[in-house]
């Protein structure tokens, strides 16, 4: 919006100009969202409170500890992330790029099927919220629009195109089918990052490493003469992602503050579904669908830990995990939830380097 509003005062050299650079709005983006959520952080928690009574519905069937540290704690801290984000993405960001409004869509689209999900659960105190099958529905009708829409805005040469790390030449042409994949990787990324929100602070930070090296993707993506140097594909437009990215550190970290062990507020089904989404959504309309597997690693195996256990304990009513998601595991042989936590956050930082050395090896 400032870029719209200040861009046609700036004659070149003056202060106005400063906002025709990606860089200097990027930091302003940062900026924004995290005095965002300093300053509404504390009477958001407190209205959450007055509201939710009892807090978040601890699961009986989780870590019998939860039952004693987490009970009474209030969620639905999402809100806080989602209105930093996207307020602070709509201030800095150029709102006539497509692919900003695919993200923001894909972002609050999930985010309200997880504050349904989060409202259902906390006013009958019941760890139930909105059934499965509505639940991904919606996701995947939200993924849908987003899809078609990058097919539509994407040129023809990839529109429709899965593109491989390492392999600079190597595309392949998936036509239509090329929606249905990007649906799955958008829902799916929002249910890896739900199931990984099960520790004070273990979804978030993973989730801001994820987003800062997604942004960094954009960054070079959306600019003719990296994509030239790095053997890649060149996306128009989208280096006003890094915005979105900036953002949402930014929001992350003004969350963390309250989600810091012991939690202050619990993220709930309202921010991890929304930012799992938005994870998604920029692989997609960056073309990084397969980095987004490496990036997000962390994410990939704490839902493929749930479909193991589950799928096994069908077969032959015998566990692999003595509890799932793989974190729950851990607890269970003794590690402390603090250690958890930042051994999977120094995971997230390994994988996501690894991610970025995709674009360099070519």
């Amino acid at each position: 919006m400032l870029y719209h509003l200040l861009t046609p005062l700036s004659e070149g050299g003056d202060v106005f100009n400063l906002f025709r650079y990606l860089t200097f709005r990027a930091g302003g983006a940062f900026l924004t969202a995290l005095i965002f959520g300093f300053v509404f952080g504390t009477p958001i928690i407190n209205a959450l409170r007055r509201m939710q009574k009892k807090g978040q519905p601890i699961r009986k069937d989780g870590p019998e500890g939860h039952l004693l540290t987490k009970a009474g704690t209030p969620t639905m801290g999402g809100v806080l992330i989602l209105f930093a984000l996207l307020v602070s993405t709509l201030l800095w960001s150029r709102l006539d790029v497509g692919y900003v409004w695919i993200v923001m869509g894909v972002t609050a689209g999930f985010g309200a099927i997880g504050f349904a999900d989060d409202y259902l659960k906390v006013s009958k105190f019941d760890v139930r919220g909105v059934p499965g099958r509505i639940r991904l529905g919606a996701g995947f009708a939200i993924a849908l629009a987003a899809s078609a829409a990058t097919m539509y805005l994407q040129p023809d040469d990839l529109t429709g195109r899965l593109a491989f790390p390492i392999l600079k030449d190597l595309m392949w042409d998936m036509g239509l089918l090329f929606v249905p994949f990007a649906m799955i990787v958008i829902v799916g990324a929002a249910n890896a990052v739900n199931l990984t929100d099960g520790l004070d602070g273990l979804a978030i930070m993973p989730v801001m490493i994820a987003g800062g090296a997604l942004g960094i993707i954009a960054y070079v993506v959306g600019r003719t003469d990296f994509t030239e140097y790095l053997g890649l594909h060149y996306v128009e437009g989208a280096g006003e992602i890094v915005i979105f990215a900036a953002a949402l550190i930014g929001a992350g970290l003004g969350f963390l503050w309250y989600n810091a062990p012991p939690a202050m507020v619990f993220m709930g089904d309202t921010g991890s579904l929304a930012l799992g989404g938005a994870l998604g959504a920029i692989a997609v309309v960056t073309k990084h669908e397969i980095v987004l597997a490496i990036i997000g690693g962390l994410f990939v195996v704490e839902a493929l830990s749930v479909i193991i256990q589950v799928g096994y304990y069908k077969l032959t009513k015998r566990r692999v995990f003595l509890m799932a998601p793989i974190h729950h595991h851990f607890e269970k042989l003794g590690w402390q939830e603090p250690t958890i936590v930042i051994r999977f956050w120094i995971i997230s930082v390994i994988l996501a380097l690894v991610g970025l050395a995709t674009l360099k090896v070519r």
